[in-house]
């Protein structure tokens, strides 16, 4: 099998604050838990940022800034910056980061969707800062606004503008006909990162066939043109992506997506996770990529051409 790329998503919006004391949260342990990662064997880091003072999602530059210039210092690893920040930001501020920093690789979210995140609210806890539990009840109401006008805008103003090539997120079939859309209309060029989201409420389930259909689909519609990768919700995030490297995907881990390393074990940092999938894949004969590798595989621009 061909090469395999390890993606680790450091910490996000999706899981809050309380729910781990690992989780990443200022800028010094976003670059702590950032170079562990990439020693451990992940050739890209997906980077959110939070307000280290509250923990809510940020996609300010000040706070981005925290970390992205440490890491950009310590790491060969490609930095991939999240243009999906929270659901409950506007498009401009969601954007402000990215813009200011240019990077090689962006994530983005290929359709609007309910993004439902209440159901994390069935386990008693102590929260750590008051806005975290309003935020997860009022989920059940909450629309994860990517309208075609908005992916137009980032993929002129930090693609076509700024060089980035992008991790096309897509949580349902509905996102690759959106992709495919795009790829029509000359807005952007192969080869296609996809990252296939499952077990968020409001997208696909994390169901092997669900994988095997999108990747059927896929090929339908892009031919040789595009990788795939899996990212999947919880303790779903194992078998869902090995179930990828076993069919010549690729893999994403990380705080962002599961905060456990084993059913009811909590994982005490990022690299646990990247060391634990690189062994399996290593033992289904696949060889984990180098970033210098990924930036050929994908025609990423260099990381000297970011503005870190």
């Amino acid at each position: 099998m061909s090469g395999i790329i390890i993606t680790c998503a450091l910490t996000g919006s999706i899981h809050t604050p309380s729910m781990s004391p690992y989780l990443p949260i200022s800028g010094s342990e976003m670059v702590q838990q950032g170079l562990e990662a990439a020693r451990a064997g992940a050739s890209i880091l997906h980077l959110h940022a939070r307000d280290p003072a509250t923990g809510r999602p940020s996609a300010a530059p000040e706070h981005f800034g925290g970390f992205v210039p440490a890491l950009a210092q310590g790491t060969d690893a490609v930095l991939n910056l999240s243009t999906g920040g929270s659901a409950v930001m506007s498009l401009e501020e969601r954007l402000a980061a990215p813009l200011a920093i240019a990077p090689e690789m962006a994530s983005l979210n290929m359709g609007t969707m309910n993004f439902a995140l209440y159901p994390m609210l069935g386990k008693e806890r102590d929260w750590l800062h008051d806005w975290e539990k309003p935020f997860l009840e009022a989920t059940d109401d909450l629309v994860f606004k990517n309208t075609p006008r908005d992916i137009a805008r980032i993929l002129t103003t930090l693609g076509v503008e700024r060089g980035a090539r992008f991790e096309f997120e897509c949580y349902d079939l509905s996102h690759l006909y959106m992709l495919r859309h795009f790829a029509d209309r000359g807005l952007i060029k192969p080869p296609y990162f996809i990252q296939f989201v499952f077990g968020v409420l409001g997208g696909m389930g994390p169901d092997p066939e669900n994988l095997t259909h999108m990747v059927r689909m896929a090929d339908k519609l892009f031919g040789a043109d595009y990788l795939f990768s899996v990212l999947a919700a919880g303790r779903f995030q194992m078998p869902m992506i090995t179930q990828s490297a076993a069919m010549g995907g690729h893999v994403r881990v990380g705080l962002e997506d599961s905060l456990t390393i084993a059913r009811g074990q909590l994982a005490r940092s990022n690299a646990e996770q990247v060391v634990k999938i690189r062994e399996i894949v290593e033992r289904l004969g696949r060889t984990v990529m180098a970033p210098d590798q990924v930036r050929a595989t994908l025609g990423l621009k260099g990381a000297g051409q970011i503005n870190a």
